[in-house]
């Protein structure tokens, strides 16, 4: 199977915080990996931007490196990586002064699509939006792209909007959630909408719960000073948790348009219920053998940010009512894995003896590691000695069920980008939506801030605190288990 590549249209992209970490993982590889692809055409442009004082020999040897290390070899070619390198160029530029930004506008074409990467603090997002257009750099259909976090809290989301509205439309804005751009989460849109056989039964009467997780295996060592301001409320519940739960509990958009699917999204989070203190547990991992605590990580002994919550949440609409969802994220936890899992009720009636077993149906959705989908039904148990039904997968991981080809498979940056040199703002959040979302969070943050409630220890390498566990046994579930 040949990935089907679609060229886009000539463009500039400017990259601010072109020498930053993002930048350099993620954002310049990406890009490369689509020119190779011939995605991209060779009059695209790529212009860095950042504080570094570097020409355009030293930026292109920065990224040459950053391409061969976080690409494959097999796409390292010389001729196409000599090509690609021949796209770039770069500025100094003062995100806070003045220097650099008459160098830029002159760099910047006015006949081609324009893109503006802010690939830096949010505190920045602003000042870069106002001398753009102070120095007459962004035309009328140029497009931003802005990482989270969006805000800290309701009130400095809407301050943040209303600065980059300032000077762009909404349909210029791109608020970048790359869980977003994640095969499998396009692919649970397919699932739902493109199969009879799910939509039918995806609401309260045929699913038990549904389960969101997303672990991880390292700590916060690093950036722990953000991290503390943060939580993993802030940091991962209130945006990539809630864009996984927006997809998998929204109504069918009326067609695959960026504003039909993002209302159907809001709509979602606008139905949410207030959490009860009692259906969430915060947790923060301790001292291992060779590893440092949060606290030693945060360097603030008295910390009371989380880096694992677990919770409860309900949905009060027609389609999800009385239907659990659990949402669960961490640090230093067993097993890094992302992964969505519907439960379906048991049959209503069991024609079986009781001694054959019980089982119910369940569609596991894997975003990381290994990406792909299975589906657990219940079969016969081969071989003599009566009827015994055990649950079986039918398995659908990508690398098996699509051979070899699944390597090219953009990652979920670099599909991004390309959608927003397309104008495609469908997997991209939209600034009412981002509100909302804080309008749901804030009150619960607040809840245990007001009680100055402590997190619960776990170890590390560990599925979180025994309270997460107990969360869902006194609904007699359990957590799926996280597999390494």
């Amino acid at each position: 199977m040949v990935a089907r590549v679609i060229p886009v249209d000539p463009f500039d992209l400017v990259i601010f915080g072109a020498t930053g970490d993002l930048a350099r993982r993620k954002i310049l590889p990406g890009l490369y990996r689509r020119f190779y692809d011939g995605q991209m055409p060779e009059s695209a442009r790529i212009i860095g931007a950042a504080r570094s004082n570097m020409d355009d020999a030293e930026f292109r040897t920065f990224v040459e490196d950053a391409v061969r290390e976080f690409v494959s070899k097999r796409k390292c070619e010389a001729k196409a990586l000599d090509a690609f390198l021949e796209c770039l160029s770069y500025v100094p530029v003062d995100a806070l002064g003045t220097g650099g930004w008459k160098e830029l506008a002159a760099k910047v074409r006015p006949d081609v699509v324009q893109a503006f990467y802010f690939s830096v603090g949010p505190s920045l997002f602003g000042d870069l939006a106002n001398r753009l257009h102070k120095h007459k750099i962004a035309g009328p259909d140029a497009r931003i792209v802005v990482e989270k976090p969006f805000g800290h809290n309701l009130d400095t989301a809407r301050d943040l909007n209303a600065t980059l509205a300032k000077h762009f439309n909404e349909d210029q804005i791109y608020r970048i959630d790359h869980y977003l751009g994640k095969e499998t989460v396009q692919n649970l849109m397919a699932v739902r909408f493109g199969n009879m056989l799910f939509e039918p039964l995806w609401n309260a009467q045929y699913v038990d719960h549904i389960q969101i997780t997303v672990a991880e295996t390292v700590g916060v060592d690093g950036r722990g000073a953000y991290y503390d301001k943060s939580g993993a409320m802030r940091d991962m519940v209130q945006n990539h948790l809630m864009q996984l739960l927006c997809l998998t509990a929204m109504e069918p958009p009326s067609k695959f348009d960026p504003d039909a699917v993002r209302d159907e999204k809001l709509k979602v989070i606008r139905a949410l219920d207030p959490v009860h203190p009692d259906d969430i547990v915060r947790g923060q991992y301790k001292a291992g053998d060779d590893s440092a605590s949060y606290l030693e990580d945060a360097e603030n002994p008295d910390s009371l940010t989380e880096s694992f919550i677990a919770m409860r949440v309900h949905i009060a609409n027609w389609r999800w009512n009385g239907t659990d969802f659990y949402l669960r994220t961490g640090k230093k936890m067993k097993a890094r894995m992302s992964e969505i899992v519907v439960r379906f009720k048991e049959p209503p009636h069991s024609i079986f003896e009781s001694d054959t077993g019980q089982s119910a149906n369940e569609l596991s959705i894997r975003l990381q590691p290994n990406e792909g989908m299975d589906l657990r039904v219940t079969i016969k148990e081969p071989g003599p000695g009566g009827m015994r039904l055990i649950d079986v997968p039918l398995d659908m991981t990508f690398a098996e069920a699509l051979g070899e080809e699944v390597a090219d498979v953009p990652d979920a940056y670099e599909r991004l980008i390309m959608d927003v040199i397309r104008g495609n703002q469908t997997l991209f959040m939209r600034g009412d939506e981002v509100e909302a979302a804080w309008a749901w969070t804030d009150p619960i943050i607040d809840s245990w801030t007001r009680r100055e409630d402590r997190p619960h220890p776990y170890d590390p390498g560990s599925t979180g605190p025994e309270d997460a566990l107990i969360l869902l046994h006194r609904d007699g579930r359990r957590w799926r288990d996280l597999r390494k």
